[in-house]
């Protein structure tokens, strides 16, 4: 199969959707593999590095796309891209559908099979392309949240781990899948207060077993969120619907409840946010402020790290991505149901329910 990696075009995205290891592993299945010119440049992967793997390297965005039966990238295609697109080629990306009415309407259009990372999903309910992404952004939103609460970004000017005679800031985190466990670990190391809130009793108890004593659980409902907001400096959202929209779990009027310069870092904007306040945001212009709260809301906050996030990324995706190339998507979704359970899109039909409830489209179950 003729596989194309791209150079990924959104705003600050520096990863790419495949290392030379990676690439290394396809041509030794007997794959061709195109990168596009410098590709990998942002994460640290040159050229030559592709090249010396075995793989094609060609001059511009076009000629990937052209030439390629299946595209591996990062991040959802973006209106650049669109026209690019053609009947019949697998795309192998992030797509977050449900908060993206413009992007499903012109993947319909394009007759693409459009496979998407954050919804293949295992038996067991885990989502193994999802979770090292999420391991990154859960950190992350740690950092930028404690960057963004100094007083000269806009935040109350507290040091999230505190000094000796100086209380410690007060995090809450919303939702203690992948993304919010990584958070509370993060925040709980840097010496801050944490409550990480859930509905799941079960993951409850084993997130009080598991986190540090500074780490407290609570049970995910209004009244408790909105008891606790007076005395929270950071609150990270990280609440995950597979393939819809996230549920907004903070609104507007709870904003009062907050002192001016609480720091909302929202990383479920991918799939519309949790935060009814929020919009999505860029690398370059993150944050905005509503009623004297700071909002944090980049879409793609791993690619500030791209190094580590592509080496993850391409440790998760590789095995499902060669699957793909070796047996054609078809007998690979049909072997495998967490692949199945990633086709989104495919070939002008909306085969996966939640996108198409969200957006009032025509439902059609995939039968392979």
């Amino acid at each position: 199969m003729k596989i194309g990696i791209p150079k990924e075009i959104k705003n600050n995205e520096n990863r790419v959707g495949m290392t030379p290891a990676g690439v290394a592993e396809f041509i030794r299945h007997g794959h061709e593999v195109m990168v596009q010119h410098t590709a990998g440049e942002n994460s640290g992967f040159a050229d030559e590095e592709y090249e010396k793997v075995g793989a094609r390297i060609l001059p511009d965005i076009q000629s990937v796309y052209r030439e390629a039966e299946m595209i591996i990238k990062v991040k959802e295609p973006i209106a650049e891209e669109y026209p690019l697109i053609h009947q019949d080629q697998l795309v192998f990306t992030y797509f977050h559908f449900a908060c993206d009415r413009e992007l499903t309407d012109a993947m319909i259009k394009s007759g693409a099979v459009c496979l998407a990372y954050e919804t293949v999903e295992t038996d067991n309910h885990h989502l193994p392309l999802l979770i090292p992404m999420s391991e990154v952004a859960g950190r992350m939103a740690i950092i930028n949240g404690a960057y963004y609460l100094q007083k000269t970004k806009g935040g109350k000017g507290k040091l999230i781990s505190g000094v000796p005679g100086v209380s410690r800031a007060k995090v809450l985190v919303l939702g203690g899948g992948t993304v919010g466990e990584a958070a509370a670990r993060m925040a709980t190391g840097l010496g801050a207060d944490v409550w990480i809130t859930d509905i799941s009793l079960p993951r409850l108890r084993q997130l009080q077993i598991e986190l540090p004593i500074n780490a407290h659980t609570l049970y995910s409902n209004e009244h408790n969120i909105r008891k606790e907001l007076p005395d929270i400096d950071i609150v990270v959202g990280s609440v995950l619907v597979p393939g819809d929209k996230a549920p907004h779990l903070i609104t507007r009027d709870m904003l009062k409840l907050m002192e001016p310069g609480t720091v909302l870092v929202d990383v479920a904007i991918d799939q519309g946010g949790c935060f009814e306040t929020s919009h999505p945001t860029t690398h370059s212009d993150p944050t905005f402020m509503v009623d004297g709260i700071v909002h944090y809301a980049v879409a793609n906050i791993p690619g500030a790290v791209p190094h580590t996030s592509t080496i993850a990324l391409t440790n998760a995706t590789l095995k499902y991505a060669l699957a793909l190339a070796d047996k054609g998507w078809r007998k690979a979704c049909k072997e495998d149901k967490a692949l199945y359970r990633g086709l989104n899109i495919v070939n002008g039909k909306v085969v996966f329910k939640a996108v198409a409830d969200v957006f009032g489209l025509k439902y059609k179950e995939m039968v392979l």
